[in-house]
């Protein structure tokens, strides 16, 4: 399935949420979509745990 037809049912599983539930419904289902996103992500293995608490690498510092 493509990126295009999952951000299509995601925008439309938000839509539906924001229509029969209201703001609220809208704002909870799109916090446990993130938060389902961030799960598959770490059962893919395409994120570790660390990588949500390490800042980024700059390099130098700036002065």
């Amino acid at each position: 399935m493509s990126m295009a037809v999952v951000g299509l049912l995601a925008g439309m599983g938000l839509g539906f949420a924001g229509y029969f539930g209201g703001f609220g419904a809208f704002l909870l289902v799109a916090a446990l979509g993130a938060v389902g996103f961030v799960a598959g992500r770490f059962l893919d293995g395409d994120l570790e745990p660390g990588d949500l608490l390490r800042g980024r690498d700059r390099g130098e510092r700036r002065r």
